[in-house]
C-alpha cells in the first residue's frame, strides 16, 4: 500500500475511511485496507467452485429479469456476464440463464432478491443477500444457520442502518502509474481510492458506479470488476481469534445455496488478513 498524494475531490468530504470518518483528511488510505477485505470476500467466493456456476447463473437471471436481456443499458447484466466469463462459465449456460430472466425458461418461479439482517458471534453485524425462488425456504435456512453457528436473525432495520451502499471498482495496473489512475478516478468523482502493487481500487457513490466505470475505461483503465457493495459506517473490531470465528461463520452462511453474499461491519486487522492469505 502507498501513501500517495492526491488532490481533494471536488465534492463533499469523504464519508468514511476504514477506521474513522475522514473529513478533509488528505491521506484517504489511513487504516486497514478495504480493498484487502473485499478481495478476501471475492477469493472465498471464487474458491467455492461447486456452487459458483449456480450463483453466477442466478445473478445473470435476476439481472435480465430486472433490466432486460441486452447488456447495453443493463449495467448489472453487463457485470454479471463479465463475472461469468471470468469464471469460464460456458456460453450456453450464460445464454440460458439470461433467457430464464426474460421468461425463456420453464423451471420454477421468478427469482426474488432479499436482504436478511443478523448478528454473528460477539455481536458483529451481518447483512445477508439472498437470491431465491422460495422466500420461506430461504428465511428458514438462514435462521437455522445463524442459530446453529451461535448468531441470531435480527428484525428489519436493526443492522442495515450501520451500512451504506457504495460502488467498488477494481482496476488492474498493467503498467499504468497508480497515482495517475487515482487522480483520474478522483477527478471523475470517486470518494476514496487505494492501491496495491497490482491493482487500484476505487470507491464511488452508488449512483455514480456505472458512470465512473465507463469513464475510467474510456481513459484506458483495465477494469477487472465493478459492483455495488455494503460499506460499514460504524465498523467494529475484535481480537483476531474472535474475528476468525466470525469469518468462519460467514463462510458457512455463504455456503447456503440461496445466499449471494454476506457483508459484515467487522473490521479485519492487517495481521488477520495476512494470516488467511487475503
Amino acid at each position: 500500500m502507498s501513501n500517495s498524494r492526491r488532490k481533494q475531490p471536488p465534492q463533499p468530504p469523504v464519508l468514511y475511511s476504514r477506521n474513522k470518518y475522514a473529513h478533509d483528511v488528505p491521506n484517504l488510505m489511513a487504516g486497514h485496507s478495504k480493498w484487502a477485505q473485499i478481495k478476501r470476500q471475492k477469493a472465498v467466493t471464487d474458491a467455492k467452485r461447486g456452487q459458483l456456476f449456480t450463483k453466477l447463473g442466478r445473478e445473470l437471471t435476476i439481472a435480465a429479469q430486472q433490466g432486460g436481456p441486452d447488456p447495453v443499458g443493463n449495467f448489472r447484466l453487463e457485470q454479471a456476464i463479465a463475472k461469468a466469463k471470468a469464471a469460464n462459465m460456458p456460453k450456453n449456460n450464460i445464454a440460458r440463464a439470461i433467457q430464464r430472466g426474460v421468461g425463456g425458461g420453464s423451471d420454477g418461479e421468478r427469482l426474488q432478491e432479499l436482504l436478511y439482517e443478523g448478528y454473528a458471534v460477539d455481536g458483529a453485524g451481518l447483512l445477508i443477500e439472498v437470491v431465491t425462488d422460495n422466500r420461506n425456504r430461504s428465511v428458514a435456512e438462514v435462521r437455522n444457520a445463524l442459530n446453529r453457528l451461535g448468531g441470531t436473525l435480527a428484525a428489519s432495520g436493526a443492522v442495515a442502518w450501520q451500512f451504506e451502499t457504495r460502488g467498488a471498482i477494481e482496476i488492474r495496473l498493467d503498467g499504468h502509474d497508480p497515482e495517475d489512475l487515482e487522480l483520474v478516478a478522483i477527478d471523475l468523482g470517486a470518494i476514496d481510492v487505494e492501491h496495491t502493487d497490482e491493482s487500484v481500487f476505487v470507491y464511488t457513490d452508488a449512483t455514480d458506479l456505472a458512470r465512473v466505470k465507463t469513464e475510467l475505461a474510456a481513459e484506458g483503465a483495465e477494469i477487472t470488476s465493478a459492483e455495488l457493495t455494503k460499506a460499514p459506517t460504524t465498523p467494529m473490531t475484535l481480537e483476531d481469534n474472535r474475528a476468525a470465528r466470525v469469518l468462519a461463520m460467514i463462510d458457512s452462511i455463504e455456503d447456503l445455496d440461496d445466499v449471494r453474499r454476506v457483508h459484515t461491519n467487522l473490521e479485519l486487522s492487517d495481521s488477520l488478513l495476512e494470516r488467511i492469505g487475503a
